[in-house]
């Protein structure tokens, strides 16, 4: 029976040499279970760990980012000609001494920077407001943020479930009217700027056909409703981006060999694009989630403007006008920090959606 069998025969528990392990690997596994059982804890134990240890060292990486924001913001701001109380009429020399130094403004630069840096990581502090004097800058910004957020969130929704919506169907019906329809679509949403869309959505819905308000928000008499057209405004062109992505994706998967092998084996359309396709396909949609969600956020300036929404990008302009510095820095250090955040998330969703992506 040969040395092997021998070997096997004396003694079952003995372990089998590389060469048999290489030789023979499933009659390996069958002889001892509890190997595969122990590989697989252990493969799913130092898998954690390493996406534990990814995720640890993007979050501290975005620390030296947000420092450098703030650094360059700080001074870029200083350096910008006019000043707080520079208005058309100017307060008396006492007066303005007096203030400057209320605020620390007759101090060195380097020493505004350490007690504002001071107070920012400390005390999470953004200090006060030059031109709203009874209030400080964390007010305006936990009061109008969260409209903001309402708005490119809802903004976000439209324009990933239109979008992804659009370039299924154009992918599936390539070449036909749908998919010329759904494109042309597209690239007006991709052309025509945010400060054009708005106001010709609010002729046609607003003064023409009367069916939504001009303007207003939510905590309005007309609720809800004043929602739908700034957030459909603001959703346009991240929809015209995603339906174009997606139906890029979808074709090429629709390509390869394992959707082949899907639909060769029987499998309804239905299961083949749902189980096989789309995973695939929002790869490429979920990159570009973290700056559209970013540029939603930001852009919202304009759709705040237009349809006069108390949102922080409306308090972002006024500030800018008013030269009110601490404003600008606390909204600057917000936005930054949603950029961040947005891009960090959309890194670990992708690590776990492409599982050949390497926690680098």
């Amino acid at each position: 029976m040969g040395f092997k069998g021998f070997l096997r025969g004396v003694s079952p528990t003995l372990p089998l040499t590389p060469s048999l392990r290489q030789e023979e690997p499933i009659a390996f596994f069958l002889q001892r279970p509890w190997n595969y059982a122990k590989i697989t804890r252990s493969i799913s134990h130092s898998s954690e760990a390493v996406l534990f240890r990814y995720i640890i060292r993007r979050f501290l990486g975005m620390l030296p980012t947000l420092f450098v924001i703030i650094t360059l913001s700080f001074f870029i701001i200083k350096v910008a000609p006019g000043g707080p109380f520079s208005a058309d009429r100017q307060p008396s020399a006492q007066v303005l001494e007096n203030l400057n130094k209320k605020y620390h403004l007759d101090e060195p630069w380097f020493n505004q920077y350490f007690r504002y840096l001071g107070d920012v990581v400390l005390k999470f502090d953004l200090g006060p407001s030059f031109k709203y004097p009874d209030h400080d800058v964390n007010f305006f910004i936990f009061t109008n943020l969260p409209n903001s957020l309402i708005l490119g969130l809802t903004a976000l929704f439209l324009s990933l479930t239109l979008g992804m919506w659009a370039g299924i169907l154009s992918a599936l019906k390539q070449n036909t009217f749908a998919d010329y329809g759904a494109m042309s679509f597209a690239v007006i949403g991709i052309s025509v700027p945010l400060f054009v869309i708005g106001p010709v959505l609010q002729l046609i819905f607003s003064m023409w056909l009367g069916w939504l308000p001009t303007a207003g928000w939510i905590n309005d008499e007309a609720g809800w409703v004043t929602l739908l057209m700034p957030a459909a405004t603001l959703a346009f062109p991240y929809f015209a981006y995603i339906a174009r992505l997606s139906r890029a994706s979808i074709l090429e998967i629709l390509r390869t060999d394992f959707v082949r092998t899907a639909r060769a084996k029987g499998l309804k359309e239905s299961v083949v694009i749902v189980k096989h396709v789309m995973k695939g396909a929002m790869l490429p949609v979920v990159s570009f989630l973290g700056p559209a969600f970013a540029g939603i956020i930001t852009g919202s300036v304009v759709i705040e403007t237009i349809f006069g929404i108390p949102g922080l990008g409306r308090f972002f302009v006024q500030s800018a006008l008013n030269r009110d510095y601490l404003l600008i820095m606390g909204t600057v250090i917000i936005y930054s920090v949603i950029l961040i955040l947005m891009n960090f998330i959309v890194d670990i969703v992708y690590s776990l959606l492409d599982p050949r992506v390497a926690y680098k």
